[in-house]
């Protein structure tokens, strides 16, 4: 018996044993994963040679092969394939068959991304959806071929919105050519039009559940969009809602969550990762790879008179008023502080306007320390991580900037999160945990700091001296 195509033909926890995995659990398959499980079928039963290989591009891109299938059952259509002629199309499915084949037992993610770059390129010019129907033919792309238009979904928060900004770096470099939209709420709008990723910005205020006036709002921006492709890198209830906004019509490809969508992150345990790789691995199957690591690519502001020419570090003792537990005690910070300005740097305090009581605590503890809380715009902030020493701060979206500044990052964590799914990430990031952050030792996060500031400068000098 001809053996299909499985997730067990890839390496445990690989994008492609995730896909067809996810794929294997439903009733309603993926097209490319129909379209992947003919390619290897017909590779098996015509002995996976050359000549089996010019069957499946025939199959993919002038006759099917294929008569029907059901389920586990495949009737052929009688007779040889017949030669295929030189194309683009005839590249692309060349490229998608040996892609795959060389993904068979790779770990590799590279490989991996290849094979859906390939599906990408092979869709372009020939409808995948006609060929993985029941009776499979082959009909042009129903995609559009000049520049595209291009939506991205991000929401809040803002610590989920600066772990975006690599995925948004990723999609501008694939999508050079297309315009890109992004659907966001009003507080990182501004900050979102100098990264430089995006041509434009909506705003979403998000309508509540009876604002029938603020639905059909939003509904006439999506449509008058006239998008190509959605990436929903919030991937909610509510942004994946948004698709069926679009209805009637033809839907625009969709890469999220959302029922029914054209490239579904097709995992079944993507709740347990962290953010960043999920939308990697959600990018990654939609054609995007690959995907690096946030970055806040906004112009660099000139630093306070205060700290012009001087080592400073960035506290930020603050968080979520809903999540107190996730705070060290602003007592701890004054302390630290102390210990920092004797170390020869200038503690900064950094926060929203309503915990100025925090950094009261601070300033009366340590006075030489500088209160900047609540006098800083998130492209501020991003200026001010990317030109300190180091940060220190609590489980908070602030800190996730100060990761993407580059410079090294102390995060404490309490069990109100957890790391392996929302720490931030970045040139060099130390995680310290205590299940009550009040028992995480003062001595404890000044060491952690002082030793990644000695490990960053033994990197510089290792790269300096080419080692």
């Amino acid at each position: 018996m001809k053996r299909y195509l499985t997730a067990g033909d890839f390496p445990e926890g690989t994008p492609l044993n995730r896909f067809l995995a996810w794929n294997e659990a439903r009733l309603q398959r993926d097209r490319r994963y129909v379209v992947a499980r003919d390619i290897h079928r017909l590779l098996d039963r015509f002995g996976g040679t050359e000549a089996a290989v010019e069957t499946c591009v025939a199959h993919l891109t002038q006759s099917p092969v294929i008569a029907w299938r059901w389920f586990r059952w495949m009737r052929l259509r009688p007779g040889a394939a017949e030669p295929v002629p030189a194309s683009p199309a005839a590249s692309a499915a060349r490229t998608l068959i040996e892609a795959l084949r060389a993904a068979c037992g790779n770990s590799d993610m590279a490989a991996h991304a290849a094979v859906f770059r390939a599906f990408e390129a092979l869709e372009a010019l020939v409808g995948l959806d006609r060929l993985a129907a029941t009776r499979p033919s082959i009909g042009p792309s129903r995609l559009s071929p000049g520049p595209r238009r291009i939506l991205v979904i991000k929401l809040s928060a803002l610590g989920d919105f600066i772990q975006a900004l690599g995925p948004a770096a990723a999609l501008r470099r694939h999508h050079a050519d297309d315009r890109i939209t992004l659907l966001t709420t009003r507080p990182y709008a501004e900050f979102a039009r100098q990264t430089g990723y995006f041509d434009e910005i909506l705003i979403d205020r998000r309508p509540r559940l009876f604002d029938l006036p603020g639905w059909l709002t939003l509904r006439g921006s999506l449509r008058a969009g006239r998008f190509d492709r959605v990436y929903d890198l919030q991937t909610s209830d509510r942004s994946s809602f948004y698709a069926w906004l679009l209805r009637p019509g033809q839907r625009p490809q969709w890469s999220g969550i959302a029922r029914g969508c054209s490239h579904p992150h097709a995992d079944l345990d993507r709740d347990a990762g962290h953010t960043i790789d999920k939308q990697a691995e959600q990018l990654l199957m939609a054609g995007v790879f690959p995907v690096p690591l946030p970055r806040c690519p906004v112009p660099v502001q000139a630093l306070p008179p205060a700290l012009a020419g001087r080592d400073f570090v960035l506290l930020i003792p603050g968080s979520s008023p809903r999540h107190l537990a996730k705070r060290w005690p602003p007592a701890h910070y004054g302390v630290l502080a102390g210990r920092l300005h004797a170390a020869g740097y200038v503690p900064v305090v950094l926060g929203a306007p309503n915990e100025q009581a925090i950094a009261a605590t601070i300033i009366a503890t340590c006075p030489a320390a500088i209160d900047l809380t609540g006098k800083t715009d998130l492209a501020a902030l991003a200026g001010l991580a990317a030109q300190a020493a180091f940060t220190i701060g609590n489980d908070t979206g602030v800190t996730h900037i100060a990761a993407a500044g580059g410079n090294p990052v102390v995060v404490l964590f309490s069990r109100a999160s957890e790391p392996a799914r929302c720490a931030p990430r970045g040139g060099s990031v130390t995680v310290l945990s205590r299940p009550v952050l009040a028992d995480l030792a003062i001595e404890t996060v000044f060491d952690a700091a002082q030793a990644a500031v000695g490990n960053r400068k033994d990197e510089a000098v290792a790269v300096r001296s080419g080692l």
